[in-house]
């Protein structure tokens, strides 16, 4: 009988040691009990050490990497470095999954040698462990809009004739398969805290771009992953995704920096590999065209006028008929610094306005569709 493959869970932290522990319970509860569980310590200034290695001493399988703080990138390019399965997991130290997890990921991935990645929908959960969302992951990645499940993944099949001793957990729900780079170019499809990858696939991916800090590198890691191969989808939540926490990377604060890495990532790709992505020109463009309006109104909101009117102009030039970013241009073509303080003022007279009527908060958001 031949071994059963080894997992490599990879879980980078950073100053969550109130968190993480809720985290590690729900890797160790995983049926499949082939794992290494690898928490890699960014640099953290908490108790985390004493937290972990005292884990540790409890569960073998619970190995402590320390490194000092490079961001989420380098902490889980360290955890590869240290793990030694045949699969490598990832999870953020924030989120939990369920326990059949891993042994669903493993099954599927054993049938079928070709897929060098797999991912799971999520549920969301408010900081009150409140299920907000119960299928959040075409929500979250609005990509998904753009085509039908059977145009991305000309393949499926049941989970339940795939794991037959876990079909009263998947029910219906189906595993997907497809060759989704050139779809990837529109917005990421996969989240990271779902993500089972094949060692073979990661060698050749070789791990994140570090220089991407702050946010950003999910996409252009899981976009290099797709470019290598097939992949596939098991279309049903298998994690608890947490949402609404203050340090989280996704917080409003770090939106310039994700518009600023979604640029960085698409636009050398599409110049290497154009004759590899499946896509017209105009969907192209037109991807290009929100990136650069979203850089545009990220810088914007931070007062750098300049390189806000650049970006305006770029993605007009990719795409020129875009009414909604008129406003915003206007105001940043305004002379000596003067369109965020008239910007301002006329959002606290609209505010004031929808006050006195008693109307709700418009949605924010910086890009037009």
């Amino acid at each position: 009988m031949a071994p059963s493959p080894l997992v490599s869970v990879v879980v980078p932290t950073y100053n969550r040691a109130h968190l993480i522990g809720r985290t590690l319970d729900s890797v160790r509860a995983q049926t499949w009990r082939d794992l290494e569980i690898i928490v890699v310590d960014d640099g953290s200034t908490d108790d985390t050490r004493a937290r972990i290695e005292a884990l540790a001493v409890e569960d073998p399988r619970v190995r402590y990497v320390y490194k000092t703080n490079g961001g989420p990138a380098s902490a889980r390019n360290a955890g590869f470095a240290n793990a030694r399965g045949d699969y490598v997991a990832l999870i953020d130290s924030d989120d939990t999954w369920y326990p059949w997890k891993l042994t669903l990921q493993v099954r599927c991935m054993e049938r079928y040698p070709a897929l060098g990645m797999t991912w799971t929908d999520m549920e969301m959960i408010d900081p009150s462990d409140r299920v907000v969302e119960p299928r959040y992951l075409r929500h979250m990645y609005t990509a998904y809009r753009w085509w039908t499940d059977d145009e991305l993944f000309p393949q499926s099949f049941a989970l339940s004739e795939l794991v037959p001793d876990f079909a009263d957990v998947v029910g219906s729900a189906r595993l997907r398969v497809g060759n989704i780079f050139s779809k990837m170019i529109m917005g990421s499809l996969v989240h990271t805290s779902t993500v089972m990858l094949r060692r073979e696939r990661l060698e050749r991916v070789k791990g994140f771009d570090e220089s991407l800090r702050r946010s950003g590198e999910d996409y252009d890691f899981h976009l290099r992953t797709c470019r290598e191969g097939p992949v596939g989808l098991l279309d049903l939540p298998a994690i608890q995704y947490q949402q609404g926490l203050p340090d989280r990377l996704t917080a409003k604060k770090y939106n310039v920096y994700m518009a600023e890495n979604l640029l960085k990532t698409i636009v050398p790709v599409i110049e290497r590999d154009r004759a590899l992505i499946d896509l017209p020109d105009a969907m192209i463009r037109r991807t290009l065209a929100k990136a650069h309006a979203w850089l545009a109104y990220e810088r914007l909101e931070r007062g750098e006028v300049d390189e806000a009117r650049k970006h305006y102009l770029e993605s007009l030039r990719q795409r020129p008929w875009q009414p909604s970013i008129m406003k915003p241009l206007l105001f940043a073509a305004l002379p000596f610094g003067m369109g965020p303080p008239v910007r301002d003022r006329l959002r606290s007279m609209k505010a004031k306005v929808r006050s006195m009527l008693g109307l709700p908060e418009p949605e924010s958001g910086g890009v037009g569709t």
